[in-house]
């Protein structure tokens, strides 16, 4: 994850993802401690998550999102959704996140929908498969958020033109240049079409 984000100059929320009371058996009896996992982000495009762990649940509480804030990572966001669909796997927990038209909300559960709002992702599905523990799926998550690329990065990279490529997406970004906002909307539904189909 990147290191070189400072979250003092984030405006950043912070969201209790999961917690988990643990107890260890010692000679002396049951210690009992709480283990609870973070969420911060500042809807923007930033995002990280943090576990901590404490005999009391502020302590926990602080010790995770000081964790998160040293984990935060930039994450590239196309017309409010992911540029396309990924899925990553940590431990048992695998996490699927498909691009959505504009309208459509996060249609995602457990520990994946609260790190995407928090992100700033206004469209996107997501689906966890496998287990369905909240760090593992938090972690998987946030894979997926950390490798995706944008089309101008790719292009660069091959050595190619956009219009190649991704030529839906180069007539998207020559509308938005224009300033026409029919014609970003119909290459999008055209695009959404073409997913559908496939």
């Amino acid at each position: 994850m990147a290191k070189n984000i400072n979250a003092d100059q984030l405006n950043l929320e912070e969201i209790v993802v999961r917690t988990n009371k643990v107890q260890k058996t010692t000679k002396g009896g049951r210690t009992l401690s709480w283990s609870i996992l973070v969420a911060v982000g500042d809807k923007n495009g930033h995002v990280g998550i943090g576990l901590g762990k404490a005999a009391a649940v502020p302590d926990a509480i602080r010790k995770a999102s000081e964790a998160a804030k040293k984990n935060i990572i930039k994450i590239n966001i196309v017309n409010g959704t992911i540029p396309y669909e990924c899925f990553e796997k940590f431990g048992a927990s695998k996490v699927m996140l498909k691009p959505a038209s504009k309208g459509t909300g996060v249609v995602a559960g457990g520990a994946v929908r609260p790190i995407l709002e928090l992100a700033g992702i206004e469209d996107v599905f997501g689906k966890i498969l496998g287990s369905r523990n909240g760090v593992n799926a938090a972690k998987a998550t946030m894979i997926c958020l950390e490798n995706l690329k944008l089309a101008e990065d790719v292009c660069a990279t091959r050595q190619r033109d956009l219009e190649v490529l991704v030529p839906w997406y180069a007539r998207i970004k020559k509308a938005e240049s224009q300033g026409l906002e029919s014609d970003i909307k119909e290459v999008e539904t055209l695009e959404v079409k073409e997913g559908e189909n496939a």
